[in-house]
């Protein structure tokens, strides 16, 4: 298989992963639904660094993350569980309603980046796809390892920047119908919370049962 194949292998299996509905995405659709499409693309924009970040790793530290992978991955997965599931928390007992200058008692943009960022590092998700996937894919065969790392990393931005990026720009467009009905809006932010913390105690019980 040429690297060419082997580059769109990746991005298929890649492509899959992103748009599979996981906490990523519920975090950007929880912001742009009560906040707006600004903070959920501030949302995507955390996300996106976080995946730059999965990439660095993938390309210099997945021996060593294989090697420590008994060890630290019981911790690392319950530690991204308890933090979505505050996340979602925090949502199910919020009033949040949205005006014409912007949702009431919402989070700023710059806090959605953070959260985003930090909700995308501690996603265990992302830390399966690097630890299976990428030993796969980056083969000095094809070239110098950062080299690919670094084309593997603009696919991984570009394809959340489209998926979670259109999501956000789609929620924040139909936001402008809950303006006139604030009870419904509270609502949304509160399901999007219970969504946040079912899948938090998800992903939490499937670990602890596979380890």
């Amino acid at each position: 298989m040429g690297y060419a194949e082997n580059l769109w292998l990746f991005f298929i299996l890649l492509f899959g992963i992103i748009a599979v509905p996981g906490m990523d995405m519920l975090f950007v659709l929880a912001n742009a639904l009560t906040g707006g499409r600004d903070r959920g693309l501030a949302a995507t924009g955390g996300i996106m660094v976080g995946g730059m970040v999965h990439t660095m790793n993938g390309a210099i530290g997945v021996g060593l993350l294989v090697h420590f992978l008994p060890i630290l991955f019981k911790p690392l997965l319950l530690a991204g569980a308890a933090y979505m599931a505050f996340i979602g928390i925090t949502l199910m007992r919020s009033s949040i309603t949205v005006g014409n200058e912007g949702p009431a008692g919402s989070r700023s943009a710059w806090k959605a980046f953070r959260q985003g960022l930090v909700t995308c590092l501690i996603n265990p998700k992302a830390y399966l796809f690097v630890l299976a996937v990428y030993p796969q894919f980056l083969k000095p065969d094809y070239g110098p390892i950062w080299m690919q790392a670094t084309i593997m990393g603009l696919l991984t931005v570009l394809t959340q920047a489209a998926v979670y990026g259109g999501l956000a720009i789609s929620a924040g467009r139909s936001r402008k119908l809950l303006i006139a009905n604030p009870r419904v809006t509270i609502l949304a932010g509160r399901a999007a919370g219970l969504l946040l913390f079912a899948v938090s105690v998800f992903t939490a019980w499937e670990g602890l049962r596979a380890a």
